[in-house]
């Protein structure tokens, strides 16, 4: 039976879409959650999966454990090991690669498309193309491609939406694993940065989410269906 770790940094930011294949496929599934337990695990997982949250992978004087973290996810990328990031996960893949990463001029939030590029055209993501579907994006961080990486997807504020390096790392900065349902957790663990930014509100974050979902549901789930059975666990 395949096995997922998932470091999870605030708890409504969870597997989501993922998580509920991986059970259908009969995965078992744990969390780490991080700043409070250990992020190693005492048997390798097949998968190892860091989720989003609101701080900086550069903020390691304020929260230590992301030296831990970076760590970890360097080991699995150099040993070739299943890993994918979402979001700040993404970001701490770039780091762990050698890459930049760095606060953005301007906060994405919201749901919007992705442009895939040739690379992306020839990967699961091209389940998620902008003719078919929205996705939920929330960041304020961006990166710079890491070294030897492939550009998966752009949009019109950041370049670098995703990436994969080698044959078992993806990196997503945005967030396909979130349905209409779940971001209703979103919107109330978030609600200081909603207020705070521009033109972002509960209403128009939940209509849209209404508006895709049914879209989300079946083409995310393809885009990761894909991609677990790229990696012949």
């Amino acid at each position: 039976m395949p096995s997922v770790v998932a470091i999870r940094h605030v708890p409504f930011e969870d597997l989501g879409l993922l998580g509920e294949l991986l059970v259908e496929r009969g995965w078992t599934v744990d969390y780490r959650d991080a700043g409070v337990d250990s992020l190693e695990s005492p048997d390798d997982p097949d998968l190892l999966v860091v989720l989003g949250g609101p701080i900086g992978v550069y903020e390691e004087d304020d929260y230590p454990f992301l030296t831990e973290e970076l760590r970890l996810v360097e080991d699995r990328l150099t040993a070739g090991r299943p890993t994918l990031g979402l979001c700040l996960g993404a970001q701490v893949l770039a780091r762990a690669l050698g890459a930049r990463v760095y606060p953005g001029g301007t906060k994405e939030i919201g749901w919007g498309p992705i442009a895939l590029t040739e690379a992306g055209r020839g990967s699961p993501l091209r389940h998620l193309d902008p003719v078919e579907t929205d996705v939920l994006h929330w960041h304020g961080d961006t990166f710079d491609l890491p070294d030897d990486a492939m550009r998966l997807a752009s949009t019109d504020l950041y370049e670098n939406q995703a990436f994969r390096w080698g044959t078992a790392a993806l990196a997503l900065q945005f967030h396909p694993e979130v349905t209409a349902d779940r971001l209703e957790r979103w919107l109330i663990g978030h609600t200081v940065e909603i207020a705070a930014t521009p033109g972002v509100t509960v209403g128009r974050l939940r209509a849209d989410a209404q508006r895709w979902d049914q879209a989300v549901r079946r083409q995310a789930r393809f885009c990761f269906a894909e991609w677990l059975d790229g990696l012949g666990l």
